[in-house]
Parts: structure tokens; C-alpha cells; sequence
């Protein structure tokens, strides 16, 4: 990954380096015998220093390594930019010289040379701080990326799952009311037709209205009718306000599908299965009566929708079952709340 750049107001490395070019006076100021020409030159001479320190440092620190990303300092930068440093202060304060020449130059070489290290390490060691915040931003943000991309293609990885496994029974089902001329042959066909109708729309979707979902069911316990007859029944209390909430799509159609795939369904002994809503959740409930050799578990479906409910509302279906009865609890979704 490349390095990312990191930029300094222009207005900054200015007004810095000309508030620091006055500092630098003080103490000139503060001398019985103060001289305007000595502070001007001294404070010119220490501001273009900065500004020519804060361009270098900058574009030290700005480089591309080969090297991997080290969170410490590099030596090599701090000892090439002390160096650039000591000349250009050595230029500065030869030209110093040059414009006042009564000054004596060795304690004046000494004293700018050490103002110029000080400068140059505080420089240095902010742009250092500064590019190190800005890269640890960065990456923080590029592994946010990474995570919502890959929570992302999680989820529609889970939709994905959501494809109705009930396809061969149904052609099954579908052949024997042909074969006996069943006159809702026809009906099945059409309603077959639009449950898969329903997938390929509502797939691609995160959230469905609670009344399209209802549509998807009803046209699910058609064609479960259609081959268990009077084996279940379905009781469905949702109010017109529920049914006005959002829910991820096939959420019930799944819910139900577990009832029926799970539990004994037959003429004699009928599986009831109910759906209402309670505590600001819609709740799916049929009693309990496994088949022989089905094990207590969650199951891909349920998993499924769980999942679903974790990327979206980050919260967890209530799952709560007994010897006699199985309930599944689901948040209710409001429109603003999504938004």
C-alpha cells in the first residue's frame, strides 16, 4: 500500500517562521543599546531558515521508503536534515556577516548554528508526529474500508443462501396433480411462478415491507397447501402497523419453511403454526412435534436470519423453545429507525 502524503498550510509554515524571526530579537530588544538594523537582519535571517526548514523537512518526511512503515524515528532523515541544516544556517549567517560586518562572527556563528539545531529538531520532530497521526488515520480508515467491504460481501453472501430449497418437491407435487387432473394444477403453476417471481425481485434487497413479505409467505403456504393439504395450519394476527415495518426479505417464508421441515406434518396429527406480534416483535410459534432423528439445533436457516439481523440492526433474534412449544422473536424494523 502506498504511502499516503500529509500537507502543511501554507499560512502555517509563514506565520510561524516569521513569529519565530521576531522572537529571536527579544533579546536584542531587551540590550541597553538596541539597534533596529541588527534585530530586522537577525529576525529576516531566522524566518527564511524556518521557511526553508519547513520545505525541507517536509519533503524529507514525504519520501517513499521500500522499507516497511516504521512507527519510530529515522535516524537517517533527522541526521540528513540536521546536516542541510548546519549549511544553510552557515550560508544565512555568512550573508549576516556580509550586511553587518561590525559584528564579530565567531560568537555570532555559534549562537545561530545552535538556534538553527533547536529550530530544526522542533521542525522535524512536529512534522514526524504530524505524518505518523496522519498514517495511523489512514490505516484505520483503510482497515474500516477493508472490514465494512468484507461484512459487505458477508451479507450478500447470506442473501445468496437465500434461495428456497423446496424447488424438487414442489415439481414433485406439481406432476402428481397433473397426472390426476387436479383442476388447481393451474393455480400451483401460477403461484409457483410467482414465489420465484418474488426471490428474483426481493433478493437483491436488504429490507422489504412486512406486507411484501406476507406475499411471499402466502404464495409459500399455497404451494405447501397444494402437498400437505390439511397436514398445518396457519393462523397470521399481524396488525396493519406491523405491517408496515421492514424485514429482511424471505424472513418468514424461512421461519415457516423450518416449522414444516422440522416437526411432523400429517393429516392426523396437524402442525399449528402462528404468527403475531408481541413487545415490538413479530413472533413465529408452532408446537412442538419432531420428527424422529431431527437433533436440536439451529440450523443453516435460522443462523441465516440471525446473521442478517446482526449486519443490519446489529441485534440478535430471540429464539425460545420447549418440550411443546418453538418461538422465534424478531425486532421490528421501523422506517425511520433504518434510515
Amino acid at each position: 500500500m502506498k504511502k499516503p502524503g500529509f500537507k502543511i498550510s501554507q499560512a502555517t509554515i509563514w506565520v510561524s517562521s516569521i513569529v519565530l524571526g521576531l522572537l529571536s530579537s527579544v533579546p536584542q530588544i531587551a540590550e541597553h543599546h538596541f539597534h533596529l538594523a541588527e534585530a530586522a537582519v537577525n529576525a529576516g535571517i531566522t524566518a527564511i531558515f524556518a521557511v526553508l526548514m519547513w520545505y525541507f523537512n517536509i519533503f524529507m518526511l514525504s519520501r517513499q521508503d521500500d522499507s516497511p512503515r516504521k512507527q519510530s524515528i529515522s535516524y537517517s532523515k533527522l541526521i540528513s536534515s540536521l546536516l542541510f541544516g548546519l549549511v544553510v544556517m552557515l550560508g544565512l549567517a555568512c550573508i549576516q556577516q556580509l550586511i553587518l560586518s561590525h559584528i564579530n562572527f565567531g560568537p555570532v556563528m555559534l549562537m545561530v548554528e545552535v538556534r538553527g539545531i533547536l529550530i530544526n529538531l522542533v521542525f522535524y520532530m512536529f512534522l514526524h508526529l504530524l505524518q505518523q497521526n496522519y498514517e495511523n488515520q489512514h490505516v484505520t480508515m483503510e482497515l474500516e474500508r477493508i472490514k465494512s467491504d468484507n461484512l459487505s460481501a458477508q451479507y450478500e453472501l447470506l442473501k445468496q443462501q437465500v434461495n428456497p430449497h423446496f424447488l424438487f418437491n414442489s415439481l414433485n407435487t406439481l406432476k402428481a396433480m397433473v397426472e390426476s387432473g387436479e383442476e388447481e394444477a393451474v393455480d400451483f403453476i401460477i403461484k409457483l411462478s410467482n414465489f420465484y417471481r418474488f426471490t428474483l425481485e426481493s433478493r437483491k434487497l436488504d429490507l422489504i415491507h412486512v406486507s411484501e413479505e406476507m406475499d411471499i409467505l402466502n404464495a409459500y403456504l399455497f404451494l405447501q397447501k397444494a402437498r400437505f393439504e390439511d397436514g398445518f395450519t396457519f393462523e397470521n394476527t399481524l396488525s396493519p402497523n406491523t405491517l408496515k415495518t421492514l424485514i429482511p426479505p424471505f424472513t418468514l417464508q424461512l421461519l415457516v419453511e423450518n416449522c414444516i421441515k422440522h416437526n411432523i406434518v400429517s393429516l392426523e396429527k396437524p402442525l399449528h403454526i402462528r404468527l403475531y406480534e408481541e413487545d415490538d416483535r413479530i413472533v413465529v410459534e408452532n408446537q412442538v412435534q419432531q420428527k424422529t432423528g431431527e437433533q436440536n439445533s439451529l440450523g443453516v436457516g435460522l443462523k441465516n436470519i440471525d446473521q442478517r439481523y446482526q449486519h443490519l440492526l446489529n441485534r440478535h433474534i430471540d429464539i425460545i423453545g420447549n418440550e411443546k412449544v418453538f418461538q422465534i422473536k424478531l425486532p421490528l424494523i421501523h422506517e425511520h429507525h433504518h434510515r
